[in-house]
């Protein structure tokens, strides 16, 4: 079966996720960003998701773990939860 590690920042709105993209882009750290600015719990881990599998994560955010490009940041992606930013560093 499929599997990748990601991470993500979650906030709450899109302009907060552009400007937080905005200093990835400028080489900010992504774990400090996402500890200091994400409201998801995941936050005090700097937005490791861990090990994903098809279907554990909205269908929003699963397409972008297993859809795009590894290593990018994607978004800000919307989902109930909020607008993230969303980092695939392995998958299989």
């Amino acid at each position: 079966m499929a599997k990748a590690m990601a991470r993500h920042i979650l906030v709450r709105t899109e302009a907060e996720a552009a400007q937080l993209k905005q200093r990835l882009a400028k080489g900010e750290d992504f774990a400090s960003l996402a500890r200091k600015h994400s409201i998801c719990p995941s936050a005090k881990r700097g937005g490791d998701l861990g090990e994903v599998r098809p279907g554990q994560m909205v269908r929003a955010i699963d397409q972008v773990i297993f859809r795009k490009p590894l290593r990018d940041i994607h978004g800000p992606v919307k989902t109930q939860f909020g607008y993230h930013l969303v980092q695939t560093f392995y998958r299989d």
